[in-house]
């Protein structure tokens, strides 16, 4: 079975890909299985640039059939931040809790009509044995809230709201966000040109 290595250091994100990549016939590995210390710095200017830095250096240390992902939060009353600086918005060492509160603050005189946001990931798969690149990206629209809600999730959920649902995201069990999130639309995109290139059915 072909191996497909997830290079992130973020165990949720990894059970996330697991379970949306259940059926594909790919042995699923992330570093921390492999016991490989993974940490790329995310230099690029671009959600593209930072996938493909985090997939090509998991493929260049492995030789493996890689796969990353880079995620951000574009606030329209902030500009489009935090953007490409989601993960570190409060600072290099922020947690979820500390960027969650940043952005709270930063919008607290924000009022609702103004607080629409939208969350886009690009996937990026690299194949070291064919010199082959893909990249897909997915997109999901809602607004922030003015506080926390949800216990489920992880980064931005519990203060991203989706209207059509009435809940934020972290108020979504995995399985219902695996089926509308901003990642898993990315994803879905990206296990169809999976199976495309290496000729998998279900």
């Amino acid at each position: 079975m072909k191996k497909l290595l997830i290079a992130t250091g973020n165990q949720d994100k990894v059970a996330e890909i697991k379970e949306k990549y259940r059926d594909l016939k790919f042995e699923i590995l992330s570093p921390e299985e492999l016991k490989l210390d993974f940490a790329v710095a995310e230099t690029g200017s671009t959600l593209e640039e930072n996938a493909l830095l985090k997939a090509r250096a998991g493929a260049e240390k492995t030789g493996l059939l890689t796969l990353a992902d880079d995620t951000g939060l574009a606030v329209e009353a902030l500009n489009g931040r935090p953007g490409v600086y989601s993960a570190r918005f409060a600072g290099p060492d922020a947690s979820y809790q500390d960027n969650n509160r940043h952005l709270l603050e930063l919008m607290k005189d924000i009022p609702a009509e103004r607080r629409q946001a939208a969350f886009c990931t690009v996937a990026a798969l690299v194949d070291p044995e064919r010199n082959l690149e893909v990249t897909v990206e997915g997109r999901l629209e809602g607004r922030i809230l003015t506080e926390f809600r949800g216990e489920r999730g992880f980064g931005y959920d519990p203060v991203f709201y989706l209207p059509e649902r009435g809940k934020s995201l972290a108020e979504l069990s995995l399985e219902e966000k695996n089926a509308v999130s901003h990642r898993a639309r990315a994803l879905e995109k990206m296990k169809s040109r999976l199976k495309e290139i290496y000729h998998q059915t279900e």
